[in-house]
């Protein structure tokens, strides 16, 4: 090519926008039971792609029904990150995550192929977008003190101490996740700030991707059918059996994984006389945590402006995924 031309196509390219110019990035989102899964197979079947959970459960061997995994055919047929990383003794938090999903996301775009974010948490997510929360690093001396007042004084001391010692942060999180209330804890006595007082990152990391994000979702009523039929589907599927090996294997032991959706109800029942007015109450748990699940997603990414949202009842399938892919493509 003459020198002429180079600078030509050099300042031509110039006067394209930086955001297009970044390698794209899909992300799907949206509440427990709205079809992120499905549409992300048929994304990734269309343009080439390979999809990373963002799913802060996933991760660990085992918890496959109770976290909806893809099926192993599936994932045979399109290649899957972040899932099946991790054993029940080991920790992974959101800063693990950010760290692997980013190495992932450069290895996809080597392999010329899209990289589809895929998952209902908005904290995994907002971290991806905006880097990982800020606060000290973890001192292994007082996290193993504040696992063990946790294990003999139980959650609500332990959440009721976080309400007293930071009541803005402690409305923000459920009063049955012991590994954000640790955290919290811990972050005080180290720093002697309260977690409120550490700013959340509210732009953009500085980074080499276009980040074209989507929260797909039913109306309330008819998500909350859905999410009820799929939770009897779950049960059906053997999920009552799956928690019980995994409780072998150490599940009570996490303090993350085992206050995850579905299992914090099965271990419940699992301590229960199994009874069959038990096993009712625990289909009531069971659905009603789900259902407030998706409750906090919605008021979640209702605050995420990067994400547009799609109606399912309002596009079938195939169309759906068209306008996913027209956006996708409009600027190369």
């Amino acid at each position: 090519m003459k020198e002429g031309s180079s600078i030509l196509l050099s300042e031509e390219r110039q006067k394209i926008p930086v955001w297009a110019r970044k390698k794209r990035v899909i992300v799907i989102a949206g509440p427990t039971a709205s079809g992120k899964t499905h549409l992300s197979l048929k994304l990734a079947q269309a343009i080439g792609g390979e999809i990373i959970s963002a799913d802060s459960c996933q991760v660990y061997r085992g918890m496959n029904i109770g976290t909806a995994k893809a099926s192993f055919e599936d994932r045979t047929l399109i290649t899957h990150h972040l899932i099946d990383i991790c054993d029940l003794s080991e920790t992974f938090n959101v800063a693990e995550f950010y760290k692997a999903a980013q190495e992932t996301i450069k290895e996809i775009i080597l392999r010329d192929n899209v990289p589809i974010i895929v998952g209902g948490s908005g904290f995994y997510i907002h971290a991806l977008l905006y880097g990982p929360p800020s606060g000290p690093p973890s001192m292994p001396e007082i996290r193993q003190q504040l696992d063990r007042q946790m294990h003999d004084l139980g959650v609500e001391v332990l959440y009721e101490r976080l309400q007293m010692l930071d009541p803005d942060y402690a409305a923000t999180i459920s009063e049955f996740d012991r590994h954000k209330i640790i955290r919290a804890l811990e972050i005080i006595a180290i720093s002697d700030k309260r977690v409120s007082d550490f700013p959340k990152s509210t732009e953009l990391q500085e980074q080499n991707y276009d980040f074209r994000s989507w929260f797909i979702y039913y109306p309330r009523e008819r998500l909350y059918s859905r999410i009820e039929l799929r939770c009897d589907d779950m049960i059906r599927q053997g999920f009552l059996d799956e928690v019980r090996e995994l409780d072998k294997s150490g599940l009570r032991q996490n303090s993350s994984a085992s206050q995850a959706i579905g299992y914090r109800q099965a271990l419940a029942w699992l301590d229960s006389p199994q009874t069959s007015q038990d096993l009712a109450i625990f289909q009531t748990q069971f659905k009603k945590a789900s259902r407030q699940y998706a409750k906090r997603q919605f008021t979640w990414f209702r605050k995420e402006p990067l994400f547009r949202w799609l109606n399912i009842e309002e596009f079938d399938p195939e169309r759906l995924k068209e306008l996913i892919l027209q956006d996708f493509e409009q600027s190369y």
